[in-house]
Formats: structure tokens, C-alpha cells, sequence
């Protein structure tokens, strides 16, 4: 795994996602309400050359900017993360328009459905997440154009962004986190007894 990170680290020209900040408008994630924010890093890999950062601290961070985002999402049922951080490169200085690496995290996320006490993602989501790239940390690279703190919330921010991405996918395609008002469409095209029928049924003692 730190090989590939490694050669991900390096790719400079990597479209990355818009971050996720907390005060962006919310997406439609119907029932959706946070419960448990479980975030551990005891397997984490640091790609060689990355600037140091602790278990301690990606896990704090990580808990930090999942619960500012999600914990604004207020329905009316509970589901629960549990996210692992696999491994990560934070870029050092490098050399400006010879060597620019990317910063790059990996993250596996699992979605649990609080009441029925089960995974709703059977199999972990993987999610390799780059930071987003601006002119300037382009030209000479991040290393160079952004504290160390800087690069980690950036990662943060863009893995909160990609979860939501994925949550909303998932409500679209497999009815994730399915509301009241999910079930509401179903019901209006049940059918209504013809006249027949209606006239058919026996009327009610009294």
C-alpha cells in the first residue's frame, strides 16, 4: 500500500472533490441522523518523506470535521460511523516546479443502522482522498503554500466531502436512510377499489 500511496503522492495534475465545509448547504439525506462518530488510526501507514502526524491527531481531527458536518443533518433516525484511517502522505516542502507531491489520506467507512443493530455497507467503502489543489500550491506545492495544519484539515474536509458524496449515492440508488416521506409516493399509487368493489363491501353492524 505505501508503494501505490506513494505514486499517488506524486501525481500532481489529481482532480479532487470540493470539501466538505460545515457551513455549506446540506444534502438531502432523508432520515439521516448521526449517532456514534468512531474514528481510529491504529493501522495507519505514513508513505516515506510525509510530514509527521500522529494517530492521535488525525483521529481528533477526523472526529472534529465528521461531527461539524454531520452532526447538522436532523432526522429523525440514527446511524453510526466507524471510520478507519489506513494510511496517509502530508507533503513537505519539495522542491517548487521540479518535485510538487500531493497530500493524499486513505480512509475505510462503515455505516450502521442504529435500530437494526446491522452494517447498511456490508463490505468497508475505501476512499483515497487528495487535497485540493490551488494555483499556488500547484506552482510550488503544498508543502511549501500550506502549514502542516492546513494540509490535514484540507484532507479532512475533502474525506467528509467524498462520505457525504457516497451517503447521498447510496440514499439515491439503495434507499439509504429512507423517511416518511420516501414511503408517501409508494402509497399515493397504491390502487383505489373501483366503484364496484366499494359498493361490494357489506356495511358495517350498528
Amino acid at each position: 500500500m505505501i508503494r501505490i500511496f506513494a505514486l499517488l503522492a506524486a501525481m500532481v495534475a489529481v482532480a479532487a472533490c470540493t470539501a466538505a465545509a460545515p457551513d455549506e448547504p446540506l444534502e438531502d439525506l432523508g432520515a439521516f441522523k448521526l449517532g456514534h462518530n468512531i474514528v481510529i488510526a491504529s493501522k495507519v501507514q505514513k508513505v516515506p518523506g510525509s510530514r509527521e502526524v500522529s494517530k492521535d491527531e488525525w483521529v481528533d481531527i477526523l472526529t472534529n470535521e465528521v461531527g461539524a458536518r454531520f452532526s447538522q443533518y436532523e432526522g429523525d433516525k440514527t446511524y453510526h460511523f466507524g471510520i478507519s484511517v489506513e494510511g496517509y502522505f502530508v507533503a513537505p516542502g519539495g522542491v517548487p516546479l521540479v518535485l510538487s507531491p500531493k497530500s493524499v489520506l486513505a480512509v475505510n467507512v462503515t455505516v450502521w443502522d442504529d435500530v437494526a443493530g446491522t452494517k447498511l455497507n456490508k463490505k468497508v467503502k475505501k476512499f483515497t482522498v487528495f487535497e485540493t489543489t490551488t494555483a499556488d500550491s500547484f506552482l510550488v506545492g503544498s508543502g511549501h503554500a500550506r502549514t502542516r495544519e492546513e494540509q490535514m484539515r484540507g484532507l479532512a474536509r475533502n474525506t467528509v466531502g467524498q462520505i457525504e458524496d457516497w451517503l447521498v449515492e447510496q440514499r439515491k440508488e439503495n434507499g439509504w436512510f429512507a423517511s416518511e416521506q420516501d414511503k408517501e409516493p409508494d402509497r399515493a399509487k397504491a390502487p383505489k377499489p373501483s366503484s364496484a368493489e366499494a359498493d361490494s363491501v357489506p356495511p358495517s353492524a350498528g
